[in-house]
């Protein structure tokens, strides 16, 4: 089983970025898929997660309001819309897929995309 990341790297202030996660080894149609990123120094945060149905949603709160994730169950994929970036949204963001929503933790983990937010 593997979650690969992809779409992170150099954005400045103010910018967008879309992550992109794909599953591959088994369906994880009824698992929660999600996002946490990583600091330098600081612990991991989460970041936002998605119901297998597709339909719920939950952000944390340094994101919420202008990001927007998304999955394709055909495609075994989870997405993550970002928007206003600030520099303290500079991490090393990971996906990761759990067998519950709420809280969501991650049972299946992808090794991480770098962002990195310039002023």
């Amino acid at each position: 089983v593997q979650l690969v990341e992809s779409g992170g790297g150099l954005v400045q202030v103010g910018g967008s970025l879309r992550l992109s996660c794909a599953a591959s080894g088994r369906t994880f149609s009824s698992h929660a898929l999600g996002w946490f990123r990583q600091a330098p120094g600081k612990e991991r945060e989460f970041v936002a997660a998605i119901a297998g149905s597709g339909v719920d949603r939950y952000y944390g709160d340094s994101v919420a309001g202008r990001s927007t994730i998304s999955r394709d169950h055909a495609k075994n994929t989870v997405d993550l819309k970002m928007n206003s970036l600030k520099p303290e949204d500079t991490a090393v963001y990971y996906c990761a897929a759990g067998p519950r929503f709420l809280p969501f933790g991650g049972d299946y983990w992808g090794q991480g995309t770098q962002v990195a937010v310039s002023s």
